[in-house]
């Protein structure tokens, strides 16, 4: 007998089992619907987080108090030391030796669980008030749908002016509006409403539960006793902001009054290096995600092995009949071994199809997009074939072994 001949009756050995093929194809279906579900779903939340990130603003980088730098590996005796905030006269100090350049932002948190009001209708408590100024919109990637930018004269005399969040806008006013005359009340205190922002989409770190007012005005309202500045500088090319962070860092020093070798006492944050952080983490969810689908294939394995040593049993007299007709020890072997194998592929389809579904269901969830895992899937592919190989092995050298004529008599 041929290959060809040998596969034909290995597919025609698996349909004469369907109910056991089914209840064997579930096993190694759910082994690997662990393992490509998982290890999807991990990939459609690195591309989320790199996505998320990449809203504070394309070729932005921001400056702050290395107090508050973003890290996730920061020891205790990092994060016992003090550094020195950065204040708001050098903020200012530094936007004016750079800004010509490179346009710079100074950002200040007013609050970050207030209220905003029109009329009767108000907002929840979780609004962010943020003072900024006029480089503000173009830093962080915002754009206006309606209305206007702040201007010299509300940055110097800090307005009553404000830029609202497009879901402030929206919760406020509706869908349809004009925002020429509305006044709004954010924490009592009354703003005419100059700007409404595009919609930006929930996000990891971004949110349209935002409200910009003038920075002179934020100070003014939500004074704190040592409040730190964040800075944030836009290069002039989002490829390469390595010659825009050197100048920044060169500036920021001489406002700091730092001496050459000292220690920077600022942080420098790019979107992607943070990002980058959060995906480096991600390898260890696609490590636990690979050893939880090798774990539950080794269960599958020994389920496999199982049903082909009873396999062998109920088939012997066919086995026998296959040998008395001049089938070799090696055709026995390569019979049931492709059995395994096909079993194994066939469980391996169903497991990559629900994998698929239930890793895209939880990216989905949290804002990511539909992927296909093309590596994924091959790599299903290829360990439902080695299972099917190991699973085979034994249940087929077994099978060959056996005596025809003894097994011609069995009963």
């Amino acid at each position: 007998m041929n290959f060809l001949e040998i596969l034909t009756l290995s597919f025609r050995s698996v349909r004469a089992n369907i109910i056991r093929t089914v209840i064997t194809c579930c096993i190694i279906g759910f082994g690997i619907m662990a393992l490509v579900g998982i290890l999807t779903s991990v990939d459609g939340l690195k591309g989320y987080l790199s996505e998320s990130f990449s809203s504070m603003g394309a070729g932005t980088f921001k400056i702050r108090n290395k107090n508050l730098g973003f890290s996730l590996d920061a020891d205790e005796d990092v994060a016992q030391k003090v550094y020195r905030s950065i204040s708001y006269f050098e903020a200012v100090q530094f936007k004016n030796k750079i800004n010509n350049q490179y346009p710079t932002s100074l950002q200040y948190i007013g609050g970050q669980g207030s209220i905003v009001k029109s009329g009767t209708t108000k907002t929840n408590p979780n609004i962010l008030v943020l003072g900024s100024d006029e480089n503000y919109l173009q830093n962080e990637s915002y754009t206006l749908l309606q209305g206007r930018n702040f201007n010299e004269t509300d940055m110097k005399f800090g307005s009553n002016v404000v830029i609202l969040g497009y879901t402030v806008a929206k919760k406020l006013f509706g869908k349809s509006y004009a925002i020429e005359g509305r006044i709004v009340h954010i924490d009592n205190v009354k703003f005419n409403v100059i700007g409404v922002l595009n919609e930006k989409g929930s996000s990891f770190i971004t949110t349209d539960n935002i409200v910009v007012i003038p920075l002179t005005k934020a100070r003014q309202l939500y004074a704190q006793s040592n409040p730190s500045y964040v800075i944030s500088v836009k290069g002039d090319n989002p490829e390469n902001l390595q010659p825009a962070v050197d100048a920044a860092t060169l500036a920021m020093r001489n406002v700091r009054k730092l001496r050459p070798g000292e220690e920077i006492n600022f942080d420098i944050l790019k979107s992607d290096s943070i990002s980058g952080m959060f995906v480096e983490k991600m390898s260890y969810a696609t490590m636990a995600g690979f050893v939880i689908g090798i774990i539950t294939l080794m269960g599958a394995a020994i389920g496999l092995m199982n049903i082909m040593l009873v396999s062998v049993t109920e088939r012997t007299k066919e086995i026998g009949t296959l040998k008395a007709i001049g089938a070799s020890n090696k055709t026995i072997r390569l019979q049931f071994l492709l059995e395994a194998i096909v079993i194994c592929q066939l469980g391996g389809l169903l497991g990559i199809l629900l994998g698929i579904i239930a890793g895209n269901a939880v990216s989905l969830s949290v804002g990511g997009t539909f992927i296909i895992p093309w590596i994924w899937m091959l790599v299903g592919i290829s360990f439902c074939f080695i299972v099917g190989l190991i699973s085979g092995i034994y249940p087929a050298f077994k099978a060959s072994q056996l005596d025809p004529i003894e097994a011609l008599r069995y009963e």
